[in-house]
């Protein structure tokens, strides 16, 4: 099966965000412009999240699906306080492809039979954001990282798969926005018990990070978003009032330069992954 490189993009507001372990979120620029962008450069999927959904308990993304399914024809997933079915239509009928649930169906997991009966299962994905504590127990956590279930992580793979998922992407918040790279050992043991695709995601810093989880890690597909996302801002210019003085600007402000993100554009990791021996959708 071919590697598919899915650019990861958080919204808060109309803004794209980024942070570490999902706190400290800094505005990057708008995510139309990124979502563009990553598309006309061979992205294979966009995966959108709500940053803030939870606070809400509702998706505010279907203004920014509707316009951007418009222009960009690959897949779009969407995530971030879908709750119903009634929620998850609403966001397929604006444009996205598939759906990422985690707090709706930790909460209630029939959820996921109930969806995959309607809409396929190919159409839903499960999110699970996971901490490995002190005694090596992953736990899963809900609300955009913000509160734990006391769910195992691995057992929850194994329910979530019975019950239909389509797919599963699997977060390590400790990795998440360090660009110290993926857990390897929870996502090999992720991919090890189910045979539908599993997408790696949080941690990535670099190429190399991506040919690891996927040769070690054995994921169907990889995720990420510093190393594509600070690569890009070279080619996009802003100006304070195109933010309306929204959110943490200040890097956007001073490019403090990130040590630990060696940036990447698309093309160039799927050329180095094709160079080593992987299947990728790459156009030279």
């Amino acid at each position: 099966m071919s590697v598919r490189i899915i650019p990861r993009l958080d919204i808060k507001g109309p803004n794209l965000v980024k942070g570490i372990h999902f706190e400290g979120l800094r505005v990057l620029g708008k995510p139309e412009t990124f979502a563009k962008y990553y598309y006309e450069n061979g992205a294979d999927e966009l995966f959108f999240m709500d940053a803030v959904a939870s606070l809400y308990e509702r998706n505010s993304l279907i203004d920014i699906i509707e316009k951007t399914s418009k222009e960009i024809f690959i897949p779009l997933t969407v995530g971030g306080g879908l709750r119903s079915i009634d929620d998850i239509r609403t966001v397929l009928r604006a444009g996205a492809d598939k759906v990422a649930l985690n707090t709706a169906v930790i909460n209630r997991p029939e959820l996921i039979r109930e969806a995959s009966r309607i809409f396929g299962s190919s159409t839903i994905m499960i999110h699970i954001d996971a901490i490995k504590n002190e005694n090596g127990f992953y736990e899963a956590y809900t609300d955009y990282g913000r509160v734990e279930t006391g769910v195992d992580v691995f057992e929850w793979i194994q329910r979530v798969y019975k019950l239909g998922a389509g797919e599963i992407m699997i977060t390590s918040i400790e990795k998440e926005g360090t660009g110290k790279g993926f857990d390897v050992e929870l996502t090999r043991k992720v991919s090890e018990m189910v045979d539908i695709p599993v997408i790696a995601s949080g941690g990535c810093g670099k190429i190399q990070h991506i040919h690891e989880i996927i040769k070690e890690g054995l994921a169907d597909a990889v995720s990420m978003a510093s190393v594509l996302h600070y690569n890009s801002l070279k080619y996009f210019n802003y100006n304070d009032h195109d933010f309306k003085i929204e959110g943490n600007i200040e890097f956007l402000k001073k490019q403090t330069k990130l040590t630990k993100i060696q940036g990447a554009s698309i093309g160039e990791i799927k050329k180095y992954l094709t160079d080593c021996g992987l299947e990728c959708h790459y156009e030279q």
